[in-house]
């Protein structure tokens, strides 16, 4: 059973920069991609970057570029999420996800979430 265990969140000044990572277990992940989603008080939860395993390629959220960079350790069976000039807006639930290739674009496993704060 593939787990994902988010880690990093925390409460941040405008401007300053977090990063998040994604330990993921209990399966090979090489045909895999890990995406990350967030989820603001009363919003729906929305699609923040995904990375595909096993060549890297990633995409953004047009509200992220620029800002945020996924990234992954392969060794570590890790994703990452590096965040920088965070936001008041960025405040949010931060959720790791994973999802086979061929699959896309489900995700069939999920993180806990970890809290972002980020103060003006």
């Amino acid at each position: 059973q593939v787990q994902l265990v988010e880690s990093g969140g925390g409460l941040v000044q405008a401007g300053g920069s977090l990063r998040l990572s994604c330990a993921a277990s209990g399966g090979t992940f090489n045909n895999y991609r890990m995406g990350w989603f967030r989820q603001a008080p009363g919003k729906e939860r929305e699609f923040v970057a995904a990375i595909n395993w096993s060549d890297g390629s990633t995409r953004y959220a047009d509200s992220v570029k620029g800002r945020f960079t996924i990234s992954r350790d392969n060794a570590k069976n890790t994703a990452y999420l590096q965040m920088n000039s965070l936001k008041p807006e960025d405040t949010a639930v931060y959720y790791c996800a994973a999802g086979a290739t061929y699959q896309a674009p489900t995700y069939n496993y999920w993180g806990q979430g970890t809290q972002v704060t980020v103060s003006s």
